[in-house]
């Protein structure tokens, strides 16, 4: 998987170059799910989607944007142009780009940009978890481990599905008891705060309501640093249509976390 992760890294720089000519410039508009899209949003995934079909037309491609394309059943890109439209429109630069490849469903390689930073995160199976800024040489990064919840540093993306923002459907997630008993606590944007998790700069992080485009290119990640990814409920099987994501930097921590997120009805 080194040629498709190299050319997933090249997607990332095609996403950059339609995202940052129009940062602090792109209007907002609302998609009919209520969520924010502006044209960073569709001009990056069609950046990516056009250079996917040149380079491997009978790969399958899910984005956020455009949604599903004829798939192989073996190999599927899965890509979120923009991660975080709401701190992009905001112009916050917390903002990222997510690309991942699929085999069979699974997760097997995944790059987290962040285009303003120029940092990246990236990982293939087997491989390692990747660090890389815009001016040093990659360096291989992992997880900290051997933190108690009680020490580490933790963080969430939102209050989604807790009783402050309740979504329907969803139970409530008691997230006021992770933000108690951590360390520390932050609410950190989207995909970045994963990514602090693979470096070793956070020790856990919290996504109550994701999609699959959202998770697919963390897990490799997450899991090449060292580090543990499943959803809300500790599933691990199929965990990019979870819809939910947890990641921590070992399985104590990880069940600590886990048992202060479980619902009390659960």
């Amino acid at each position: 998987m080194q040629a498709e992760l190299e050319f997933a890294l090249k997607l990332a720089d095609l996403a950059e170059a339609e995202i940052l000519p129009r940062y602090r410039r792109a209007a907002v508009e609302r998609k009919a799910d209520g969520s924010e899209v502006t044209e960073a949003d569709r001009a990056a995934e069609h950046a990516i989607r056009d250079a996917i079909a040149t380079r491997y037309p009978d790969h399958g491609v899910l984005g956020e944007e455009f949604g599903e394309a004829a798939t192989d059943h073996r190999l599927s890109w899965v890509i979120d142009p923009l991660d975080g439209t709401r701190w992009f429109a905001l112009g916050v630069p917390l903002f990222g780009t997510l690309i991942a490849l699929l085999e069979n469903g699974d997760p097997v390689l995944g790059v987290i940009h962040m285009p303003v930073s120029g940092e990246t995160v990236y990982a293939r199976r087997g491989g390692g978890c990747w660090f890389r800024t815009r001016d040093a040489a990659p360096q291989r990064v992992s997880v900290t481990p051997g933190v108690e919840l009680a020490t580490a540093n933790v963080s969430a993306s939102g209050l989604h599905a807790t009783a402050l923002e309740p979504a329907p459907g969803h139970a409530d997630v008691p997230l006021e008891r992770v933000i108690r008993d951590a360390g520390a606590f932050r609410f950190c944007g989207d995909c970045l705060q994963h990514s602090l998790v693979c470096r070793g700069v956070l020790h856990a992080a919290v996504d109550t309501i994701m999609a699959p485009w959202d998770i697919a290119a963390i897990v490799p990640c997450i899991r090449e640093a060292g580090g543990v990814a499943t959803t809300l409920a500790g599933q691990t099987d199929d965990l990019v249509n979870g819809g939910s994501l947890v990641t921590s930097s070992s399985p104590e921590l990880h069940a600590e976390v886990l048992e202060r997120l479980r619902p009390a009805s659960g």
